[in-house]
C-alpha cells in the first residue's frame, strides 16, 4: 500500500483509556482522539509512535498489540492504532492538544471522538473490559474521567 501512514496509541493505565482534545485544526479543534502522529521517513510504526508519546504528551509507553484495521484519513493517509501501557510520566497536553481524560471502558461514549478514531476506542474499551484484573484501579483510585490540568491522573 503506496498510503502514508498516521500511528495512534490506546494509551492503557489502571483500567482506563486516554482520550486528547485536539487544539486544532479549526475544523476537529474540541474533538477527541487517541494520541499520536505522522510517522517520519525510515521510521518504524512502534518507534514512531513512542517518539509521537513522548512529543505530545511527555511519557514513556510500552506497545503492546496493533489494533486490528486501518482507516483513511485526509490526503492519502492511513490511521493505525496500537495498545500501549503507560510506563512513566505524568501526561501533559504539549503538542496539538489543550486537555486530556482518562475514561473507563464505559465511559468512552461521554466524549466526541474523531470519527476515525471510533472504532479503535470501541477495540480498544473492550479490551480494557476484557482484561479488568490486569488494568484493574488500584484502590481508592480516582476511576473518573477528568480534565486535565486542573487535576492529576
Amino acid at each position: 500500500m503506496t498510503d502514508r501512514v498516521v500511528v495512534a496509541a490506546a494509551v492503557y493505565d489502571r483500567g482506563r483509556l486516554l482520550a486528547a482534545r485536539r487544539s486544532a485544526p479549526a475544523d476537529i479543534a474540541g474533538r477527541w482522539e487517541l494520541p499520536g502522529g505522522k510517522l517520519e521517513a525510515g521510521e518504524s510504526a512502534e518507534g514512531g509512535l513512542l517518539r509521537e508519546l513522548r512529543e505530545e504528551l511527555g511519557v514513556e509507553a510500552e506497545i503492546l498489540n496493533r489494533i486490528p484495521g486501518e482507516w483513511p484519513l485526509n490526503s492519502g493517509y492511513v490511521l493505525r492504532v496500537w495498545t500501549a501501557r503507560l510506563v512513566s510520566g505524568e501526561p501533559q497536553p504539549l503538542e496539538d492538544h489543550d486537555a486530556l481524560r482518562w475514561l473507563s471502558p464505559d465511559e468512552t461514549d461521554t466524549v466526541d471522538w474523531l470519527d476515525q478514531d471510533r472504532p479503535a476506542v470501541a477495540e480498544a474499551a473492550r479490551q480494557l473490559r476484557r482484561a479488568s484484573g490486569a488494568f484493574r484501579p488500584e484502590s481508592g483510585a480516582d476511576e473518573q474521567g477528568t480534565e486535565r490540568g486542573e487535576s492529576s491522573v
